[in-house]
């Protein structure tokens, strides 16, 4: 009785596991600090490049 209960128990054990690969998680994938320091980075150069256009078409 207990090699069919370890058993079973491995089998099932497996089986949740192989279930919780298939599920994607909602969780954000995660950005590392220089990634996001770069992006900002980045973010800072076009936004005053974007921004003069429409100051010229303002005035």
């Amino acid at each position: 009785m207990n090699r069919k209960k370890r058993i079973n128990q491995v089998l099932k054990a497996k089986q949740k596991k192989k279930n919780a690969k298939l599920h994607n998680s909602n969780k954000p994938r995660y950005i590392s600090k220089a990634e996001r320091a770069a992006l900002a980075e980045e973010t800072e150069n076009t936004a005053p490049a974007e921004q003069e256009p429409e100051s010229a078409i303002q005035q």
